[in-house]
């Protein structure tokens, strides 16, 4: 029997803690499990913290942390799981910014966390103990890394940077255009 190792054995937990709680927090979104609000509620809830549009972005959000999670988990396709969780939490940083750091207040505390420890994990690899090392971590690849952060770092500033915009650009006034001049 294979000496058991505490690095492996600590990415394990570390994976199987961070992508069920990410796990949960998608189903909450996209199918309204532990008292979610489910793709109707949270289009409606991206619609009113300024993502656009709401329904592309609620299953953006909600696969990127239960699809995320449980790949994290399970310790597959670990580079993918982990960028595309800390891209979702990207975008929760951004909604709770405004209200500072501590999560107590508001704040983005609580996101931020999930979306670096994902993002570790997903750099770092899910260990000896996980479906990448079982399938020969064929999407476990230092190419894999490269390709989905930077891809996600891409995606999440287009997002952010979008609702940014819109969110500083003043509304029109109702009924401008239909008012004769």
């Amino acid at each position: 029997m294979a000496h058991l190792n505490r690095r492996d054995l600590g990415l394990l937990v570390l994976r199987a803690g961070t992508g069920a709680v990410l796990a949960a927090h998608g189903t909450q979104k996209l199918l309204g499990w532990f008292g979610g609000g489910g793709l109707e509620g949270t289009t409606k809830a991206m619609e009113a913290m300024g993502f656009n549009p709401g329904r592309q972005s609620a299953i953006a959000a909600g696969l990127g942390e239960a699809g995320g999670g449980v790949l994290l988990a399970l310790g597959l396709a670990t580079p993918a799981a982990g960028a595309a969780a800390a891209g979702a939490m990207a975008g929760a940083v951004a909604v709770h910014a405004p209200a500072g750091f501590f999560a107590q207040g508001g704040g983005y505390e609580y996101p931020a966390f999930l979306g670096f420890t994902a993002a570790g994990i997903g750099i770092t690899g899910a260990g000896r103990y996980s479906l990448d090392h079982a399938t020969g971590h064929v999407l476990d690849r230092p190419w894999v890394v490269a390709v989905a952060f930077l891809g996600t770092a891409i995606a999440a500033a287009a997002v952010v940077g979008r609702r940014a915009q819109e969110q500083a650009s003043p509304d029109p006034a109702p009924d401008a255009e239909s008012e004769p001049a």
